[in-house]
């Protein structure tokens, strides 16, 4: 099949980390063609959407691990297959990208993960249509809110809706003398909505991704574990990963989203999980698949290529 991805210059990932290149590498050894977009080579015409594309051959190899041929227009309606893998800030440009996406996807073109609900799904508000997988949550711009949720649940986090990465998240308790000024900085003066929750205590255990495939996980988690003195459990933020079996807990969070993952065109998902709460339903460009496969011998391209070349056939 032609299969083509739309990322970020592929000359700046962090090979050991990137989780979009174990996918070239798995359909370029089932003989897919493969094509190479990055988010400012996709447009609109009177007769359809377009991009500038460049056929690309993958390594695996940290030295040198692509090789891009001359750039050329082609209708994505050429393609079968477009993987979304953009990664954030999820602004206006990257909504408009999923307006070209659309009319590919009207052209006949499988698009992962659907255009519509990438717009409609933010990473963070996803998780509030679960809520009896949640702890105590409120998504507000308004600052007395924050500051009564502060006051009921004396421990909590508070966090942009756009961010990715552990980016800008704050702990924030009833005895600090701050919390007006995270407030107003978070919230940009009342003008910008985020979301808080109650602080989970097992973060120390680690921030969980829990990978989907349509709907049903991956046979296990990666915990990512925050370095001392820190509160994130992200890898970018210096978190160390580490296998964790899927407990009764975390199989009963994905009995509740994936469904709905599955019914939304949400192909591939990964679910951040603290102790027993869901805290977050990334879908623009779940991580971890190098981690999946050097820790829990899970090869997750493997899983994914599968799914899709079903939905072709």
């Amino acid at each position: 099949m032609k299969l083509g991805v739309v990322m970020d210059p592929i000359g700046s990932i962090n090979f050991k980390k990137d989780s979009t290149l174990p996918i070239l590498l798995e359909a370029q050894s089932r003989d897919h063609d493969l094509f190479y977009m990055e988010p400012k080579s996709l447009y609109l015409k009177e007769d359809g959407a377009y991009a500038l594309t460049q056929s690309i051959k993958v390594e695996d190899n940290p030295q040198n691990w692509f090789e891009l041929n001359k750039s050329s227009e082609i209708p994505l309606s050429e393609l079968d297959i477009i993987i979304m893998r953009q990664d954030p800030p999820f602004d206006i440009n990257y909504i408009y990208n999923t307006y070209v996406l659309e009319t590919a996807e009207r052209e006949g073109v499988l698009i992962v993960n659907k255009p519509s609900s990438l717009r409609d799904c933010n990473e963070k508000v996803f998780t509030t249509e679960f809520p009896e997988c949640c702890t105590n949550f409120l998504v507000t711009s308004n600052k007395e809110l924050l500051k009564d949720f502060i006051q009921n649940h004396k421990d909590t986090v508070i966090k942009p809706l756009g961010g990715m990465g552990g980016s800008s998240i704050f702990r924030v308790r009833t005895i600090d003398s701050n919390i007006s000024v995270i407030i107003e900085n978070m919230t940009k003066d009342g003008s910008e909505k985020v979301m808080i929750q109650k602080y989970i205590p097992e973060i120390t255990e680690g921030d969980k991704r829990i990978l989907l495939i349509d709907g049903c996980p991956m046979g296990g988690a990666i915990a990512r574990v925050p370095a001392e003195g820190e509160l994130r459990g992200n890898l970018a933020a210096g978190a160390t990963a580490v296998a964790k079996p899927l407990t009764d807990k975390d199989k009963w969070i994905c009995d509740q989203v994936g469904p709905k993952l599955k019914k939304l065109g949400l192909v591939l998902v990964g679910l951040d999980v603290i102790g027993n709460y869901l805290t977050e339903i990334n879908i623009t460009s779940p991580t971890c698949f190098q981690e999946y496969k050097d820790l829990c011998d899970i090869d997750v391209a493997i899983e994914l290529l599968n799914n899709l070349e079903g939905k072709i056939s």
